[in-house]
């Protein structure tokens, strides 16, 4: 209908501004034939156009009327990998998460290794949305990160016990960690209160669950009048 109008409109203006034209000058009763033939031309050249945008705007409409919605797409696509919306959601949680932890070089670097191995076999992977990240962001990330040493080692002087080696900064900085020095050279030290010079041992860097577990301890010690301590070597 509004290209019916459009078409009228625009042939009546033009025959106006035709008529206005002809008015100005005297015309032949031949060139006056041929005006009008060839307004009938044009004409019938738009009524054609017309009828040719009515059947493209048909077939446009039956087309749309065929398309899925943005939501239907998307959960065919999700469908492809055996997931679900929720399943989605929780996978960019994890991959948001795992980025983050790299990132902060929050180790060891070998568990979060583990965690992206586990998100590349997962079939969501290979979404568009996650692909790029999962296969080539974050393993950049993981190459990139130096991690450092898992341990360390140190000779024992006189007047070492372990709670002084492990409060060094260099180390714990945490005398409550004397533990884990313990633990890791139990082939050494038969008793905790008793090392001796020229050992040697390994001190192993902590996790950062033993990180915190160690360092409530730490906060939460209140002294006593005399605090027991490891005999120091003599």
């Amino acid at each position: 209908m509004k290209l019916n109008k459009i078409w009228f409109l625009s042939v009546a203006l033009f025959v106006a501004f035709t008529f206005s034209s002809f008015a100005q000058e005297e015309m032949t009763k031949e060139e006056w034939q041929n005006q009008i033939t060839k307004l009938s031309a044009q004409k019938e050249s738009l009524q054609k156009e017309s009828t040719t945008l009515k059947t493209d705007v048909a077939g446009l409409n039956t087309n749309l009327s065929t398309i899925q919605s943005y939501d239907n797409c998307m959960d065919d696509l999700y469908g492809m990998v055996g997931a679900k919306k929720s399943d989605i959601d929780n996978y960019n949680k994890a991959v948001s998460e795992l980025e983050g932890k790299i990132r902060r070089k929050e180790g060891p670097k070998a568990d979060r290794m583990k965690d992206l191995d586990a998100l590349k076999g997962n079939k969501i992977s290979a979404l568009p949305e996650f692909y790029n990240k999962v296969h080539s962001v974050l393993p950049g990330l993981l190459d990139a990160w130096v991690e450092a040493p898992t341990e360390a080692s140190y000779t024992v002087v006189k007047g070492d016990c372990l709670w002084r080696i492990a409060k060094k900064k260099e180390f714990y900085g945490n005398g409550f960690a004397w533990p884990k020095i313990y633990q890791a050279n139990r082939d050494q030290i038969k008793n905790p209160d008793l090392i001796f010079p020229k050992q040697t041992f390994k001190i192993p860097n902590l996790t950062e669950e033993e990180k915190s577990k160690y360092e409530k301890l730490k906060l939460n010690y209140k002294p006593a009048p005399t605090p027991a301590a490891a005999p120091v070597v003599k």
